[in-house]
């Protein structure tokens, strides 16, 4: 399979912990000079690739477009016929007729940023949104039939109480949302929660709370009907993400936009992540990848979904078992972070909870 991840920078305001390619949008005439950069550069990569499985529009915040642009980007994709076709949506910068343009270009997976129903909460995180605004957008696109439907969760928020996050599962499990996407709230360098880090105006949530709240999460979506098939994702009626999941299987998948990155053909791409030198060439780099970047970053990935790595396959593939090539993985069987089940290596409870001490091992 091939994807396609399409960059989408324009934010009405930043949140606070976001590390993206973004930028507050600057009006119309500047949207519209990148979106047909944009369009120059999809057209240039659909000469060598005609097909493609997924489309994710991600950003910064797709729906912070006005309806022009909005149909002008859709348009832009239009040569191409995905299983699988998101959009990422702020509930502020939604409404029915943007959710009808969707449904006319074949859109039918939209991931919402929520975050949390807190509304103090999504106020220190600088997000824009009320409750009522998601609970409308829910509403509009199941009853224009686009039901698959993720909703991001952030948890281990600054003074977040284990009753809140109670209260955020409770929310999401009523939606009948069949995808959701839960991460810890991580300092990224350079955000503005970094900033008043270091300035001693943040008060980070401390690490036996993280856990009790990630086993949480972990437990009220299994109750609720959810799989959760990756680290920080949980799906039921088998709506996995598939765009996701190319990334974590290491199979194909194009990136373009502002900042944004690929993988095609075994090679890493990396596109500008400054505007003035996106417009004039996309591309700043490709870093072919070697045989043993390949089988790392391969195993890394598949050690992060939940099903693990499949042992046989290890050595079919790689003519070796993985306790030779990777010796210091059997210490971290020993200490209860990893197990083998039905001749697949896969991470404990324990283990999912401290993953990248286990991923160091492929770096």
């Amino acid at each position: 399979m091939r994807g396609m991840y399409v960059h989408i920078p324009f934010c009405d305001a930043i949140c606070h912990y976001c590390d993206f390619v973004k930028h507050i949008s600057k009006g119309h005439d500047y949207n519209m000079r990148y979106l047909i950069a944009l369009r120059h550069e999809i057209e240039h990569y659909y000469k060598q690739y005609q097909h493609v499985d997924t489309i994710y529009i991600g950003g910064g915040t797709p729906s912070a477009l006005n309806h022009e642009e909005l149909e002008y980007l859709l348009n832009s994709l239009v040569m191409f016929h995905p299983i699988e076709y998101t959009i990422e949506v702020n509930p502020e910068s939604y409404d029915h007729e943007k959710g009808l343009l969707f449904k006319k270009f074949g859109i039918n997976r939209v991931s919402l940023g929520v975050q949390t129903f807190h509304q103090k909460h999504l106020e220190r995180l600088n997000r824009k949104h009320t409750n009522d605004m998601v609970f409308q957008t829910i509403h509009s696109l199941k009853s224009i039939g686009i039901k698959n439907i993720n909703v991001d969760l952030i948890y281990a928020l600054e003074h977040q109480s284990v009753e809140d996050l109670n209260h955020d599962i409770d929310t999401i499990i009523e939606l009948d949302i069949p995808h959701v996407s839960a991460y810890s709230l991580i300092i990224e360098e350079k955000t503005f929660f970094s900033h008043q880090l270091k300035r001693q105006k943040f008060v980070q949530t401390d690490e036996d709370t993280e856990a009790t709240m990630y086993d949480l999460v972990m437990d009220r979506f299994k109750e609720a009907g959810y799989h959760h098939y990756e680290i920080s994702n949980f799906a039921k009626h088998h709506q996995m993400s598939l765009h996701n999941t190319l990334y974590w299987t290491l199979q194909d998948y194009i990136g373009v936009g502002l900042g944004a990155h690929g993988f095609i053909d075994q090679k890493r791409t990396y596109n500008h992540k400054a505007m003035s030198k996106y417009l004039i060439e996309p591309l700043k780099e490709t870093i072919v990848q070697d045989a043993q970047t390949l089988r790392n970053d391969h195993l890394l990935f598949l050690l992060r979904m939940t099903q693990g790595i499949d042992l046989d396959m290890v050595k079919s593939t790689y003519q070796n078992d993985i306790f030779e090539l990777f010796p210091s993985l059997q210490e971290y069987v020993e200490h209860g972070l990893l197990m083998i089940e039905n001749r697949h290596l896969k991470l404990t409870r324990r283990g999912l909870q401290l993953g990248n001490l286990v991923f160091m091992v492929f770096i």
